[in-house]
């Protein structure tokens, strides 16, 4: 039996978004594998940056890349200093620009009503329902654009 699509929201800052962009992958929660093994193939995922770099940078709260979770599983790659940690594949959508979370905070079921709205995302993966990755994916992907998302935008 094949499970729901389901989407996911990942935080990390904006300089971590680009290089998960440019190496094709995506990290979770300082490289746990938990988080990523929750995910299968096809799952919608997207980046919030709340900086643009990691341990400081300037305040950014945005969505910094959108795409799908390819069809591989987990896998641990040897970082810097002998830092392992886990990664999946992502197909990223290279059309995506940079979306501010302003102006979707009252439309977002994950933040809609929330003063304090950025408290969702600390702890770095959480699911999020078809409408919000719809209209996440709207405000950064134009219609045009937006395969592989055809089958995703619409609600």
């Amino acid at each position: 039996m094949q499970r729901e699509q389901k989407f996911w929201i990942v935080t990390a800052s904006a300089d971590h978004a680009q290089n998960g962009i440019n190496w094709g992958i995506v990290q979770a929660c300082h490289g746990k594998s938990a988080p990523l093994r929750r995910m299968v193939a096809g799952d919608g995922v997207v980046i919030y940056s709340p900086r643009t770099t990691y341990q400081g940078g300037e305040s950014l709260m945005a969505f910094t890349a959108i795409g799908r979770v390819a069809h591989d599983l987990p896998y641990q790659y040897e970082m810097a200093g002998g830092f392992v940690a886990w990664r999946r594949g992502v197909q990223w959508q290279p059309a995506a620009k940079v979306q501010p979370i302003r102006p979707l905070l009252d439309d977002l079921e994950v933040t809609r009503g929330r003063s304090n709205w950025g408290m969702a995302f600390r702890y770095g993966l959480i699911a999020c329902c078809h409408a919000d990755f719809a209209r996440i994916a709207r405000a950064m992907v134009s219609p045009e654009q937006a395969i592989p998302f055809t089958t995703i935008i619409p609600i």
